[in-house]
């Protein structure tokens, strides 16, 4: 039976909510806030411990994330199955769940009974309808937490899962962005008679899976990547950086590009089932005067050659990798003459909102010359990025062949 409680103290505690949303609260980071917000609740509840642990999808499993009065959860890692226990049982029931009597049959952490806590209350952390946490509180003596106490306490995890939502955002944003600045080549290659010029620019937003990659064989071939992981954030940023190593260690085992992706791909479907992308893989011979490409959902590169009008390399397309175990792609061989310029790029550059693709492609022909690559990079990005700011990302490769280029030695 729900104990009578005097309407007075109820109406002044209710407004102590207003120290949960506080402008003060706002101003504090996202760790932060979590703390403040425990403390707050814990005085307001007059409770002893209060804590929140977050749920780990991967694994089904709840983490103890912070608290105040119960610091050891967080510190000894406290994990609690979902479905098992009391937080358990909040998360997968996602309602709120009362105790008056705590010991190893109402709670699975050995922790919280032999802390000599009496009495708790736990709500979910929800973000829409998916949950991401628990929050609970505790006593120390023997209490009825009655529903006035469990809807402000509902309030603050509504509150705390914002925080850890925005939490989860900032942290994935700066790690995609981490991963992906260390896994575009800082330097490019320096190959006789070659000219490169590249840009990677991140989208408004999160940050993709775009690369582009540029490395030399021991035979002396130049090979040039382009990929397009589907997605964004930081899931799209590792599946790419698996993606590029992966397709360096089958470079070097083998000089068919065609090959070299279809290895790629399997490997993609059996350890990433879910992944999709478009890649480019070109390997320029050592003479620089021809280069074997192979597509996989990639748009072919745009060729400018001295004197001509630049256009779409007439390339055999093939299907993206994450598809089909059974597809099989094919090379299409190249000429570049002395002084043609290779233009490769992702979507993020020719893609416009209620544009066909044609319009954008036609768009970075007109924009591509035969001149040196640095400089015909700077006039792509000027005729097609402006001043605006990328809906996706942009990356951004030029190999030019020098008007005299020598041949490369092996090594």
């Amino acid at each position: 039976m729900t104990a009578q409680v005097d309407p007075e103290p109820v109406e002044v505690r209710f407004r102590a909510i207003q120290s949960i949303t506080d402008a003060a609260l706002s101003g504090l980071d996202d760790r932060e806030l979590l703390v403040a917000l425990l403390d707050r609740v814990r005085e307001i509840l007059r409770a002893d411990t209060a804590a929140v642990l977050l749920l780990d999808v991967s694994s089904g499993q709840l983490i103890a994330t912070a608290a105040a009065g119960l610091e050891e959860e967080v510190r000894q890692g406290v994990h609690v199955p979902v479905g098992r226990g009391f937080a358990g049982r909040i998360a997968a029931e996602r309602q709120p769940v009362i105790l008056d009597h705590v010991d190893h049959t109402t709670v699975l952490n050995p922790i919280l009974w032999a802390r000599g806590i009496r009495s708790m209350a736990g709500v979910p952390m929800m973000a829409g309808n998916r949950v991401i946490g628990v929050m609970h509180v505790g006593s120390l003596t023997s209490r009825q937490f009655t529903e006035p106490d469990v809807e402000l306490l509902q309030m603050a995890a509504d509150r705390a899962a914002a925080a850890v939502i925005s939490m989860n955002a900032q942290a994935d944003r700066l790690a995609a962005a981490a991963l992906q600045r260390s896994l575009v080549p800082t330097a490019l290659p320096a190959v006789a008679g070659a000219e490169l010029a590249a840009r990677y620019i991140p989208g408004d937003g999160a940050v993709g899976g775009d690369w582009y990659d540029v490395f030399t064989l021991p035979s002396g071939e130049l090979c040039v990547v382009m990929g397009d992981v589907a997605g964004s954030g930081l899931p799209a940023a590792v599946i790419m950086g698996r993606m590029r190593s992966a397709l360096r260690a089958y470079a070097l085992e083998t000089r068919d590009p065609a090959e070299v992706l279809d290895r790629l791909d399997r490997k993609m479907q059996h350890f990433e089932p879910d992944a999709m992308a478009t890649v480019l893989y070109a390997i320029i011979d050592p003479s620089l005067d021809r280069m074997r490409i192979c597509l996989a959902g990639h748009f072919p590169p745009v060729i400018a050659i001295p004197g001509q009008p630049a256009e779409l390399a007439r390339v055999a397309p093939g299907l993206i990798i994450g598809v089909s175990p059974e597809a099989r792609r094919h090379v299409t061989t190249v000429p570049i003459p002395p002084g043609a310029l290779v233009c490769c790029y992702t979507d993020g550059l020719i893609e416009r909102p209620d544009e066909p693709i044609d319009v954008g492609l036609t768009r970075l022909t007109r924009a591509v010359t035969a001149e040196p690559a640095e400089a015909a990079c700077a006039a792509v990005m000027r005729a097609l990025v402006g001043n605006q700011a990328a809906r996706d990302d942009i990356a951004l490769l030029m190999v030019r062949r020098q008007p005299q280029s020598p041949i490369i030695g092996s090594g």
